[in-house]
């Protein structure tokens, strides 16, 4: 019987556990460090991949990341016959659209303005733009950004979004390439991260392209804490050039207690919320892949090593 290894969240593996026993018996599912035989070893799922996975299991044959992103993966460190498959589940797509819509419809609606005059007992309605008069703009375009595009769509935002690669969706400006972001920025009222991890995007959210955008242009960042440089935000805000950032990812996390982001009265922070997996449909997700591996079918969610995501 092959093994199927799970090491993560033991509380969550446990639902992980139920659904195996459910719909694969054959399949011998065990929760970190109870390992058993590694040679049976055929599957892992992981958030912290243990060191020397192809010494420690020679017979793997993929890993799964338990949650959307990779970054956290040393990819040299994977030997390169292994694929490496990010969740792409339910779970996650309807939390992710829930939060990023929240956020753009609260800054749309001037929200945190009114928490802060209502700090001052200050009763003063903001004049109402149409949603069709406001320009949403998403940093990245893959399936997260495209579930929420799509939703944002209904309320008749004029949408659009950036890759590095040209996409085409039905309702949305799409850019691409680093020739074409400046002009993508110029054009976006309120800005949405959704972008991966990679070197490129490090580092990416700063004074240059908050410079770039119209000015009082707002901010949520539900890409990864590396991408956003803090100083640089701080100092958007406080000259006006950014009006509002709503932050679900920060580095570090949690930011120390004594960071002014914590306090700024044009920062919302949440501790990196905006989607989870639920354990359920991430255990069903997984099996599906299984059967195509299996199968000889593609796996949905296969990592490009070379773009790292």
């Amino acid at each position: 019987m092959s093994t199927f290894l799970y090491k993560a969240d033991p509380v969550r593996g446990q639902d992980w556990r139920t659904v195996f026993a459910r719909e694969r018996p054959d399949v011998d599912f065990r929760i970190w460090p109870d390992v058993g035989d590694p040679e049976q070893v055929r599957y892992l799922a992981v958030w912290e991949p243990p060191e020397d996975i192809g010494q420690r299991f020679p017979n793997l044959q993929a890993v799964f990341s338990t949650g959307a992103g990779v970054d956290q993966f040393n990819l040299k460190a994977i030997p390169e016959h292994l694929p490496l498959v990010r969740m792409i589940e339910p779970g996650i797509v309807e939390g992710m659209v829930e939060y990023a819509v929240f956020s753009v419809l609260a800054l749309h609606r001037d929200m945190p303005a009114y928490r802060r005059q209502q700090a001052q007992a200050d009763w003063r309605p903001i004049p109402v733009q149409p949603a069709q008069e406001r320009r949403v703009g998403v940093l990245g375009l893959g399936s997260l950004a495209q579930a929420v595009l799509a939703r944002l769509g209904l309320f008749g935002f004029d949408c659009a979004g950036w890759s590095r690669s040209r996409r085409s969706l039905d309702g949305v400006t799409c850019y691409a390439g680093q020739e074409e972001l400046d002009a993508f920025l110029a054009r976006t009222d309120i800005l949405v991260c959704l972008l991966p991890l990679t070197d490129e995007t490090r580092g990416m959210l700063g004074a240059r392209m908050f410079n770039i955008l119209p000015r009082g242009a707002g901010l949520v960042h539900v890409g990864r804490g590396q991408q956003l440089n803090h100083a640089d935000l701080l100092a958007a805000l406080e000259s006006g050039q950014l009006g509002d950032a709503i932050l679900d990812v920060t580095h570090p996390e949690p930011l120390p207690a004594d960071h002014p982001l914590w306090r700024h009265p044009r920062v919302w922070l949440t501790p990196h919320i905006a989607s989870m997996t639920r354990p359920d449909t991430a255990a069903r997700t997984v099996l599906d892949n299984l059967r195509r591996l299996e199968n000889g079918e593609p796996v949905i969610g296969v990592v490009d090593r070379q773009k790292g995501y």
